[in-house]
């Protein structure tokens, strides 16, 4: 600063600065993913694209790269709910995106969290946990069934995740339906499934909205021979921010998935494994008329190489 810079008096009554007001904000519970492709830098990358303020919350630690997750390393319960009851005593939340809560004790931790805010509206990804020891695996559903879905507004997650979390019985030939779905995560509380990579004909996969009472809107994408980390997260988190700022449900979810198409189109690959989206596909100058998009990649765990599937 010069002696020349101008300042703001603070007893100056003739035109003072008035603040912008501030974006709608999100709280994210979710792990660091060092690969950028999902987890915590994911939904900060997300929300600050639709416009949202993000509030990190870092459950856990996962080893991973664009191909595959090595290992993970939780953190304390207590370390979790420091860092959100800090922010909570100072900021206002509009809506929350729970992702990987790293343990059965960080899920309860953070459940308990969201009770005292039964108000704010709940956008919970189940992502594909098959890394998980089975055990380990077994008791974090268990307690995400019984603390988590009660409170939760959307619960989002591919088919094959949501079909084996919540029908884990499931013996017939044909896939489950988005309302069947529907209908067992209300059992646990939860008011509506955003199931994707449902299996269609042809070279189609749906992705859908739906309660107990039926499905309610939703998107058809094409097969790409490609396969993505991190989708799952973008569409969540993106959702969680169209409802922070107001949007209605059936409009919140046609925006993220339009969104999440988008990003996807634009995906690029900055290691040797797979495609990661580009949440600022917006912000970049157009490429050249026949330009090619993402290339090809290898599928993640749970994927089927060649398609573009929604972890």
């Amino acid at each position: 600063m010069t002696p020349d810079t101008p300042t703001a008096d603070a007893g100056s009554s003739s035109e003072e600065l008035t603040e912008a007001p501030a974006p709608a904000c999100v709280m994210s519970f979710n792990a660091s993913d060092a690969s950028g492709a999902g987890g915590i830098a994911g939904d900060v990358a997300t929300i600050a694209a639709m416009g949202a303020h993000g509030l990190p919350v870092v459950t856990a630690v996962v080893m991973r790269d664009t191909a595959e997750v090595f290992d993970h390393h939780t953190l304390d319960p207590e370390v979790v709910v420091e860092q959100a009851r800090s922010v909570l005593e100072d900021v206002t939340i509009a809506a929350w995106k729970v992702g990987y809560l790293g343990s059965a004790e960080g899920v309860s931790a953070v459940a308990e969290i969201l009770s005292d805010y039964p108000d704010v509206p709940l956008v919970a990804y189940m992502p594909n946990l098959s890394w998980l020891d089975e055990d380990e695996q077994q008791a974090y559903l268990d307690a995400y069934r019984e603390l988590v879905l009660p409170q939760t507004e959307v619960l989002v997650g591919s088919h094959q995740t949501l079909t084996d979390f919540l029908l884990p019985e499931w013996e017939s030939d044909r896939p489950a339906s988005p309302r069947e779905l529907a209908v067992a995560a209300a059992e646990h509380g939860a008011r509506f499934v955003l199931v994707t990579s449902v299996p269609l004909p042809d070279q189609f996969l749906d992705n859908v909205l739906a309660s107990a009472q039926g499905a309610i809107t939703g998107e058809k994408f094409e097969r790409f021979e490609v396969s993505f980390v991190g989708a799952g997260d973008t569409l969540s988190a993106a959702l969680a921010a169209l409802l922070a700022a107001g949007s209605e449900l059936h409009m919140a979810v046609g925006e993220s998935l339009a969104f999440l198409d988008q990003a996807l189109d634009a995906g690029f690959r900055p290691g040797m494994g797979n495609v990661i989206p580009d949440r600022f596909f917006w912000a970049l100058p157009p490429g050249e008329e026949g330009e090619p998009g993402a290339e090809g990649g290898t599928g993640e765990e749970g994927d089927v190489p060649g398609t573009r599937h929604i972890h």
